[in-house]
């Protein structure tokens, strides 16, 4: 049997809130095995720390539309000047010319960038079911 984790998007404000009502999710309150940042979520989905404990899952999200409206880009800016400001000289270029992208309302958001992660490490596993039939 498929286990089934689900995301309330209506929680996801930010990319901190992702984190936690993923971890919640996949682990239960207060027990989180993956750091929160991108690269320890596609180790996560890869079958890395967090991971859940089937290969047989999918993960829910939810009113996931509205995780998309926040999640767009004025999160993005931020998270990317979250980025800015602890990056290496040698990654400026790349990162300043996503926040100038995201400035100007182009380019990739916090959500894209989560859906890609997703489609790209566990491909079928996360579903964005329509308002009507999610409840």
């Amino acid at each position: 049997m498929t286990a089934a984790y689900v995301l309330d998007g209506t929680r996801i404000r930010t990319l901190e809130d992702f984190w936690q009502v993923l971890m919640e999710a996949f682990d239960g309150p207060g027990r989180h095995h993956f750091g929160r940042n991108l690269d320890a979520l596609a180790d996560c989905l890869s079958g890395g720390p967090g991971a859940p404990d089937t290969d047989d899952y999918m993960v829910e999200w939810r009113d996931h539309q509205v995780s998309r409206e926040y999640l767009g880009y004025p999160e993005t800016v931020r998270q990317l000047e979250i980025r800015w400001a602890r990056c290496h000289p040698t990654g400026r270029p790349a990162v300043g010319a996503d926040l100038a992208a995201a400035r100007e309302g182009r380019g990739r958001t916090v959500f894209d960038w989560l859906v890609e992660i997703f489609e790209e490490r566990a491909p079928g596993v996360l579903r964005l079911p329509c308002a009507a039939t999610a409840r």
